[in-house]
Order: C-alpha cells, then sequence, then structure tokens
C-alpha cells in the first residue's frame, strides 16, 4: 500500500491491517467480519449530506467485507470547546465510563440549565445524556476511530480553540487504542459562486500548517478541507463549494470531504469508487422536500470528468498536505 503520511496513528494499525485484509495470511478468511467502530464529534458540518454515511458507503465499497460502523455526536453550530463542556468526552470513553461519572455530568448539565435556563444545547446535552446513562451497558463500544470536526475555531492559529481542545480529546482517544482525525473545515473559503479569480493560497498554506503541527503533535490523520477546497478551486473555478442560500457546504464540497475521508484512513485514493451520489438533509421548504436550499434538486449524482475530477483532487491535495506535514517537526 502507497504510505503518504509516515506518522499514522500506530495504535490504530493493527485495527487498520485487519479492515484492510481480505483473505488468506494470518487466518482472515473472506467470510469473516471485519469491523471499524467509529466515532463523529462535530456540528451540522458532519450532519449535513449524511457526511458519515457517505464515508461509511465509500469505506465499504472500496474495501468488501468491512463494516464501517458509525455513531455521531452533533450539535448544531458547536465547537470542540462546546462538546467538552456539554460531556462528549464521555461517549469518547464509553467503553470503560462508568454510571457516577455519568450522574455527574446529568448533574452538571442541570445546574448549567438553573443557571441559564436558555441554554439550548445544555438541554439537548441532557436528554442526550440521560438516554445513555439508562442504556449504558448496551452501548458500550470501543473505538477505532474517533472524528473531531473543527468549525470556525481553527484560523487563530496556535492561539485556536482547536488547536487547544483536540488535545484534551486526543489523550482520550489515544487511552482507548483508537486512532484520531482531525476534521478540518473551511466554511471561511467555501465559494457560493464560480470563481473569476485565483484563490488565496497563503490563507490555505497557513492554516494548513496549523493543522499539519497539531496533527504531528497529537499523532492524527488529517482531513484538511481547507487546502482541498483551495486545489477544487484553483482547478475547477467552475465548481462552487457552498449553498448560496444555506451557508454550509453544498453537494460538491460534501463529496470532496468524504472523498477525502477515504484517502485519509485508508492512505488509498478514492479514484475509481462507485460511490457518486449526495443527498442533503435540509429541504427547501414543506412542499419541496425533493429540492436543496437553493431550488436544486436534492439529491446530486456525479458522473465523467466531473466524479473523477472530484477524486483526483480530494487525493491530490490530502497527498500535498501530507508532504507540508512530512517537513514539520513530529512533535
Amino acid at each position: 500500500m502507497q504510505t503518504t503520511n509516515p506518522r499514522l496513528h500506530r495504535t490504530a494499525l493493527l485495527s487498520l491491517a485487519l479492515a484492510l485484509a481480505l483473505v488468506g495470511g494470518g487466518g482472515v478468511h473472506a467470510a469473516e467480519a471485519k469491523k471499524l467502530n467509529v466515532l463523529f464529534i462535530g456540528n451540522s458540518y458532519t450532519a449535513r449530506h449524511r457526511l458519515a454515511t457517505v464515508v461509511k458507503a465509500m469505506a465499504e465499497a472500496g474495501n468488501p467485507g468491512l463494516t464501517f460502523d458509525i455513531t455521531q455526536v452533533i450539535y448544531g453550530g458547536r465547537r470542540l470547546v462546546d462538546h467538552w463542556r456539554l460531556g462528549t468526552q464521555n461517549y469518547v470513553r464509553i467503553s470503560e465510563l462508568t454510571v457516577d461519572e455519568e450522574k455527574a455530568t446529568i448533574e452538571s448539565l442541570k445546574k448549567a440549565i438553573a443557571d441559564d435556563p436558555k441554554d439550548k444545547y445544555a438541554k439537548g446535552a441532557l436528554k442526550r445524556h440521560q438516554g445513555l446513562l439508562k442504556g449504558l451497558e448496551k452501548q458500550r463500544k470501543t473505538w477505532d476511530i474517533v472524528v473531531l470536526q473543527s468549525y470556525r475555531d481553527d484560523v487563530q492559529g496556535a492561539d485556536s480553540l482547536y488547536v487547544e481542545y483536540a488535545p484534551r480529546f486526543a489523550e482520550l482517544i489515544k487511552a482507548q487504542g483508537a486512532r484520531i482525525v482531525l476534521y478540518e473545515t473551511t466554511p471561511h473559503t467555501q465559494n457560493a459562486k464560480p470563481l473569476t479569480a485565483a484563490p488565496d493560497k497563503r490563507k490555505a498554506m497557513s492554516k494548513a500548517r496549523v493543522i499539519a503541527a497539531l496533527a504531528n503533535r497529537i499523532d492524527a490523520t488529517v482531513v484538511p478541507m481547507g487546502l482541498v477546497a483551495f486545489r477544487c478551486q484553483t482547478e475547477r473555478p467552475d465548481f462552487t463549494l457552498r449553498f448560496i442560500n444555506d451557508a454550509h457546504l453544498n453537494h460538491t464540497m460534501a463529496y470532496l470531504t468524504a472523498c477525502t475521508f477515504y484517502g485519509a484512513i485508508f492512505d488509498r485514493t478514492p479514484q475509481g469508487l462507485a460511490v457518486d451520489s449526495i443527498t442533503d438533509i435540509r429541504f427547501l421548504d414543506k412542499d419541496n422536500k425533493d429540492k436543496d436550499r437553493d431550488g436544486r434538486p436534492i439529491k446530486r449524482t456525479f458522473a465523467g470528468k466531473d466524479l473523477a475530477d472530484l477524486q483526483r483532487i480530494a487525493w491530490k491535495a490530502l497527498t500535498e498536505f501530507n508532504s507540508i506535514r512530512a517537513k514539520l517537526p513530529a512533535k
């Protein structure tokens, strides 16, 4: 297998080898189930287009016999700092989480609501954690991969909240023997209209170096969408990467993101994958559930040159990012 990132999470190698094994060697047979348990932590940049489900489809299409089992903890508009306040770290530790620890989190959320009755996120988290406590034993899992999504908290360089909180989650993830994946979103640079001038390379490269340094420090894999978006805007300026009437990533950016996830997790190009469509979860209005926020079909299928370019650009940008990363200190 071609290696572009020499610093893949060492504790995940055994799980990754199992997931990629097909037949023969080591007693692995085609009929045996191979599974990766994957936790996605994020907001609507993960929820929109059912991104985790598309990544699952690509993972399983590219690795016959693999079960890519996904769990998501999503709070709209929230960042890692908010997830920490809302107790998402308990989900990272779910294999060993105690009843008393979960009860303590529930009590802290009740206090947060008492202090601020308008705190809708604490209310949502309280309901989530009460459900977790009720069925804790049935929900226990050992994670192979945990995805930490950024969102507007990774643009202040070394002082970014993402740079502060990703290591806190990483410490817990490593303790579970799981692999860390940093999903870097780029809402600031997505374009709603085709570009007529070259995108800002300095901004993309600056952010890439910050995320690369963070990844080296905590030994994480990266889905570097800032650099991927820049490459797409450079090579296909006719593409748009966000909706006009909605600030979120559009179908094109979602597909690019899924391709980059595949490349980052399996260290293998997504080129040639048969998964070619994206369906958003937000429709225009109650009378137009078959249309997206811009009034176009809510499902988009990519084909021909567009499909080939998106898969190629995702892999090219990921390879470029890993080259940047390799030139930085390991820790």
